[in-house]
């Protein structure tokens, strides 16, 4: 019975996308957003200053979700950010698609000339 309550209560405040994303229901910010505010120091009246869209209520439960599952959480959020790296690597790496079509463009046109 207890368990069930717990989960009742997470899914009211949470979206879990996957292992890897968990999301504030009703927002695209994920947890990781809101816990590195508050690793940092951060009041949840701070937190909530900076995500204004977001409740105290959201924002304590956030905290509260992170001090239950302290090491759990420790270990998606390392996850998160190696995923965040990767991303960003991909991406600095990676010719976008206007990138790849002003090159053709240039390149037809220095042989042309």
């Amino acid at each position: 019975m207890m368990a069930e309550i717990q989960i009742i209560e997470l899914t009211h405040y949470f979206d879990f996308i996957d292992a890897s994303t968990i999301k504030i229901k009703g927002h695209r910010i994920g947890i990781e957003h809101v816990l590195r505010y508050y690793l940092e120091g951060y009041s949840p009246e701070e937190i909530a200053q900076e995500y204004p869209g977001l409740s105290l209520e959201t924002i304590y439960a956030t905290i509260t979700y992170y001090l239950a599952n302290q090491q759990e959480i420790d270990t998606y959020l390392e996850n998160r950010i190696k995923r965040d790296e990767q991303a960003y690597q991909y991406w600095h790496d990676s010719d976008s698609p206007l990138i790849k079509r002003l090159r053709a463009i240039r390149d037809k046109q220095e042989k042309y000339q």
